[in-house]
């Protein structure tokens, strides 16, 4: 069954060109720390919201829904450097890794069933919610959305399957840049950018009970 990603709408794609030839940290014309750790795992409350008597295979579904998340939130948040492709990336993800996001998702409902059979469905969507929410910024968007591209662009060239290790050897970084820091060259206390997502986006992606994108209800 094919996985239905509706793309993110109003992002304006441009620097193709000099987004081909130039590192990274040049798109935002600053010089990041140096932000890598250790491999994360799907049980490290530093790094994913635990989820209680999980099996292996969960724990690494944990590991990447919560990259997924953070992916989509810097598709929303990180639109005043459009260099950086993160909306790109993000919809990229959707259709190259459709299968197993989907198989993530399954992976994520069985657990929350089998442990909250009652109330599964609330506790699936406080999950998600929350794992998203734990990836906004305002006051570190330069370093969140300078690694967000990082692992973006990274997705792209992984084959199926592959998620589960970008996830665990980059979840660390990702969340190390959502703490403030100055630019590496010069000192620089970090400048905090307020950004507002367009009218016409979702904060939050929606699901049907297969895990499949779905268009959400708008908001009054």
């Amino acid at each position: 069954m094919a996985f239905l990603a509706s793309s993110i709408r109003g992002a304006a794609l441009i620097g193709l060109l000099f987004g081909a030839v130039a590192p990274g940290n040049a798109y935002l014309y600053w010089s990041k720390l140096p932000l890598a750790g250790a491999p994360a795992t799907g049980d490290d409350p530093a790094v994913v919201r635990p989820l209680p008597k999980a099996t292996d295979k969960e724990l690494q579904a944990n590991l990447v829904w919560t990259m997924r998340a953070g992916l989509n939130v810097a598709a929303l948040q990180c639109q005043f450097a459009p260099s950086l492709h993160t909306v790109d990336n993000y919809n990229n993800m959707l259709r190259q890794h459709g299968v197993e996001l989907q198989s993530t998702y399954a992976t994520l409902s069985a657990y929350f069933k089998r442990v909250q059979p009652k109330t599964w469905q609330t506790a699936l969507d406080q999950y998600t919610t929350r794992t998203y929410n734990s990836f906004s910024t305002l006051n570190a968007q330069m370093s969140f959305c300078e690694v967000a591209a990082e692992i973006g662009r990274e997705t792209r060239e992984r084959k199926h399957g592959e998620l589960g290790a970008i996830a665990s050897n980059r979840l660390r970084e990702f969340r190390n840049s959502l703490t403030p820091v100055g630019d590496a060259s010069f000192g620089m206390a970090q400048v905090a950018l307020a950004v507002t997502a367009p009218d016409d986006l979702d904060d939050i992606p929606c699901y049907d009970k297969k895990g499949r994108l779905k268009p959400c209800k708008k908001k009054n």
